[in-house]
């Protein structure tokens, strides 16, 4: 979980508060659930069953929520400034506002999009 409250870690695993509350205090999840667990929070199965191996799912290294935010936020910025991109610029500033996005990812597991938007903007300029 790291830093993040229970409540946001239950939302970023898609299960209840009060069953990952249950989690901690001694009671074990079943396989399904396990696994959810590691995939969701982008760790190995077998590190959060054992504590041993890697922490990281190896496989997992692009933050896909960020990546699709990223997109949808430089490609709407794009579209709505009419700016006429070649498919390589525009991969540099999705890519830009995709680590920035990571970089600035909330607490809770969220985005600010509305945050964001200067940067995307700036990066699209550059482009």
């Amino acid at each position: 979980m790291g830093d993040m409250s229970v409540s946001a870690f239950a939302r970023k695993v898609e299960l209840s508060e009060s069953l990952i509350r249950k989690y901690l205090n001694g009671s074990e999840p079943g396989l399904a659930k396990a696994n959810q667990i590691a995939i969701k929070a982008n760790c190995s199965l077998e590190w959060l069953a054992t504590g041993c191996g890697y922490q990281y799912r190896k496989a997992e290294v692009v933050d896909m929520e960020a990546l699709e935010t990223a997109m949808q936020l430089t490609l709407s910025l794009a579209e709505s400034e009419e700016l006429n991109l070649q498919n390589e610029k525009l991969m540099k500033a999705i890519v830009a506002t995709y680590q920035y996005m990571r970089a600035t990812k909330k607490k809770d597991g969220y985005f600010d999009v509305d945050e964001a938007k200067p940067f995307a903007r700036y990066v699209l300029g550059m482009c």
